[in-house]
């Protein structure tokens, strides 16, 4: 266990982080899912777009790869535009 007060408020914060993390892309991978079920090409466009603004907060936020999240936004766009 850290010694330094530093140390043990670092240890306090990144557990914080770690579960805001946790959280924001817990919701993501929810959205898409609710997504990948529409049927509706207006709704999935209104979708897609708050999904690919998620997606592009988390990949900033290097909580997951910027690759992935383009492959992931490109596979979205490929599902509208089959609608």
């Amino acid at each position: 266990m850290a010694n330094h007060k530093s140390a043990l408020k670092r240890v306090r914060h990144s557990d914080s982080v770690r579960l805001q993390n946790k959280y924001f892309a817990k919701t993501t991978r929810n959205a898409i899912t609710r997504f990948k079920d529409i049927s509706d090409k207006a709704e999935a466009t209104e979708m897609f777009k708050k999904i690919a603004s998620m997606l592009d907060k988390l990949a900033k936020n290097n909580v997951i790869h910027k690759n992935k999240a383009a492959n992931l936004k490109s596979e979205l766009a490929l599902k509208v535009n089959k609608l």
